[in-house]
């Protein structure tokens, strides 16, 4: 008896561990521990990019993706780890007279995966947990507008590279990216 009700134990917990990895799967970095996700990334092949480099230059063309029929996708996004429609690092639009005007923040690159806790969408603007905000520009909202910002763990937050004081908000459901500004805590 004791034999029967072991096995029947064990085969439960097997089966809960199982279902509970179906239901959470995907990992990520958060503040230095690794955690379940629930929705892994579809975006990019399904892999979370390294940090876009810094481009040389200060009037690069914005680089467009162009697909086998030669139709131009110049959406700012990411595939193959490479990203595409970042903007020109002297664009006047990403002028700052005071870059980080509400300091730096500190938790971004791959390693960071978040779930947006609040979300204006008049204001364009969403909280990470810990208070953390940021304001999506106005001139890459039509790209943001229609996201699901509260559907779970889907953002990964870059420092830009070519425009300092800027942050780019990569969505990795899509794909795409748009700029951000942190506006502190």
């Amino acid at each position: 008896m004791n034999k029967y009700l072991g096995l029947v134990f064990a085969l439960a917990v097997a089966l809960s561990g199982a279902a509970y990895a179906q239901q959470h799967g995907g990992h990520a970095q958060h503040g230095g521990r690794q955690q379940q996700r629930a929705n892994p990334p579809r975006g990019n092949g399904g892999r979370i990019p390294p940090a876009p480099e810094a481009r040389k230059g200060q009037h690069v063309d914005r680089e467009a993706e162009r697909d086998q029929g030669g139709h131009v996708n110049e959406v700012p996004h990411v595939r193959n780890d490479h990203w595409y429609g970042h903007d020109a690092p002297g664009d006047p639009r990403f002028h700052l007279d005071r870059p980080f005007e509400h300091g730096h923040f500190e938790h971004f690159g791959p390693s960071y995966r978040y779930r947006v806790q609040r979300f204006d969408p008049d204001r364009h603007r969403f909280w990470l947990p810990g208070g953390f905000f940021f304001e999506i520009a106005d001139w890459d909202w039509h790209e943001a507008a229609d996201w699901c910002w509260t559907c779970g763990d889907d953002f990964v937050v870059y420092e830009d590279p070519d425009h300092p004081g800027w942050y780019l908000v990569y969505n990795v459901h899509t794909g795409v990216y748009v700029h951000a500004q942190y506006m502190g805590s």
